[in-house]
């Protein structure tokens, strides 16, 4: 590949090294110039142009970033286009991500031109979550640079997401005087919800004496148990294990079973024991596992319920990243609402800032139509006010001091999403970026333009996202038929700070794995003004 400033007159195939302005289009970046483009950049005036001219034998980026993805073995992953010259990789179940640091770092250091970058090694990841992503530097390269990047990806996998499997999960907690029942109680609701987070659940819970021969007893109960999936004996001790002839490690033994290891390096979750009796393992659970915080179990959990087989050596290797007390790093199982005698709180944000280019270029704009004497907009934020929301955002772009104005006076948080032109997805991450939608533990997407939606309409979808102790998506629907508002909980958050140019939440709703929670609202849900007509239909007078 040659690269630099090259006369329009011979400009012909090249590929433009940065975009051209033109009167009446743009030619990006990495555009390949035609014959048409030529001559439409010599009738501007433009004499020459910064550009790559491939040589014989090169692959421009957005094939090569193509070839390197081909490369990755496909199962339960998701791959993007190819633009740009990236392609990102994107998990297509929930499971355990694995990457193999040898082999990513053998790609990257064939040529700098090439780069693949990924999450780190054994990470917990949700159904559409990014997890790896290829990225060609120049506009070109080498075809046979490629090909030895590929040979590698195929030698050996780089990455692969492990779903997570169904096993019949049972716990056996051991009491003594000290413990309160009410501990123990709460041990297993945590328990059930930590599981539920891999998809599986708590068959059996038996309580029994802080000894070694009742805690073989129950474990050989739950062996011999008659499942159709896979076994896991959880044990919680009434007292921590110090020793390798403590009451769990004992009984994992009597009960015919090998102890692999007694502690790990991973604080906190250093007092973990780990056997195994036959196929199924037996974990003997930390302290610390009685809390939802992240700690050894959880990296524990991770590798059995992904199908792998930790043993010593794998606990041993735990040690760097170990150190756990002051890190989140991944969503975790919580306290219900309930419990914490808390409704779920809810953010609206109402997406305003379109250029509402159905009404027409240079047409009115729909958002200032005069509906019952105020603007659509203001009459929307007035809405969304009324209702039991802990906050009210307005996302703002096109023709933002009018917006602003038919705002004045109402107690609305306004975000200006300068890149409004790009897209839906723009105006998504700015107004999920306010620290109110943050803070909350749900979002509540509302469009500008929906002038059948009331109050309520939204506090009929907000008690229904409190009644699903903020765990599930809310989508309004008429007759089933899908439509807005929707509430997103927190941890969808990610995802939506992912999105890119003009798609809304549809995708990651459909992928999440989340429960959806379908509440009719009536022909609201569908009521849209996005042309003149609709607006009149609707009852709507155009202004300005």
């Amino acid at each position: 590949m040659t690269f630099g400033e090259f006369p329009v007159a011979s400009a012909e195939g090249l590929i433009l090294a940065h975009a051209v302005r033109l009167p009446e289009r743009t030619l990006g970046k990495g555009h390949r110039l035609s014959p048409a483009d030529v001559e439409a950049l010599k009738q501007a005036g433009i004499a020459s142009v910064t550009a790559a001219r491939m040589e014989d034998g090169d692959l421009d980026e957005n094939e090569a970033a193509r070839r390197l993805a081909a490369a990755i073995a496909p199962d339960h992953l998701r791959f993007s286009e190819a633009a740009t010259g990236r392609v990102n990789v994107y998990a297509a179940t929930d499971g355990l991500f694995v990457a193999d640091r040898d082999v990513v770092n053998r790609v990257n250091r064939i040529d700098p031109a090439i780069t693949l970058a990924c999450l780190a090694d054994h990470v917990r990841v949700r159904a559409g979550d990014m997890v790896a992503t290829f990225k060609i530097i120049p506009l070109a390269l080498p075809g046979n640079k490629v090909e030895t990047a590929c040979d590698a990806l195929r030698m050996a996998a780089a990455f692969e997401v492990k779903p997570f499997r169904e096993h019949a999960v049972s716990l056996v907690a051991t009491q003594l005087p000290s413990l309160k029942p009410a501990v123990m109680d709460k041990t297993a609701r945590i328990l059930e919800r930590r599981l539920a987070a891999y998809g599986n659940r708590l068959e059996r819970e038996q309580r029994v004496a802080h000894r070694h021969d009742a805690v073989a007893t129950a474990i050989g109960q739950a062996m011999a148990a008659a499942e159709r999936s896979p076994k896991l004996v959880i044990v919680f001790g009434a007292s921590a294990v110090i020793d390798e002839d403590d009451v769990i490690p004992a009984a994992i033994r009597q009960a015919g079973g090998e102890v692999l290891s007694v502690g790990m390096p991973v604080d906190p979750g250093n007092l973990i024991v780990l056997g195994r009796i036959g196929e199924t393992y037996v974990v003997g659970a930390p302290g610390c596992a009685r809390s939802p915080k992240e700690n050894g179990f959880d990296w524990v959990l991770d590798r059995i319920l992904a199908g792998e087989k930790p043993d010593a050596r794998d606990l041993a290797g735990m040690g760097v990243g170990g150190l756990l007390m002051e890190i989140e790093t991944r969503p975790r199982p919580r306290e219900s609402f309930e419990d914490n005698h808390r409704a779920a709180t809810v953010a609206a944000v109402i997406l305003a800032a379109g250029k509402a280019s159905r009404m027409g270029e240079g047409g009115a704009h729909k958002l200032l139509a005069d509906f019952d004497g105020e603007p659509l907009v203001r009459r929307t934020a007035k809405t969304a006010l009324a209702a039991d929301a802990s906050s009210v955002i307005v996302v703002t772009g096109h023709r933002r001091s009018e917006i602003m104005a038919a705002l004045s006076g109402l107690e609305v948080t306004a975000v200006e999403n300068p890149d409004y032109a790009s897209g839906m997805a723009s105006s998504l991450i700015s107004g999920f970026s306010a620290r109110a939608a943050r803070d909350a533990d749900g979002v509540l997407v509302m469009l500008a333009d929906m002038p059948g939606v009331k109050a309520d309409d939204l506090n009929l979808l907000i008690a229904a996202f409190r009644s699903a102790s903020g765990r599930a998506i809310v989508r309004a629907v008429s007759r089933g038929k899908r439509g807005n508002p929707v509430i997103l909980p927190k941890s969808l958050g990610d995802a939506v700070m992912r999105l890119e140019g003009d798609v809304g939440a549809r995708h990651i709703i459909e992928t999440s794995g989340l429960p959806i929670i379908d509440t009719d609202i009536g022909d609201a849900a569908h009521l849209d003004v996005d042309t003149p007509e609709a607006v009149r239909a609707a009852g709507g007078v155009l202004t300005t």
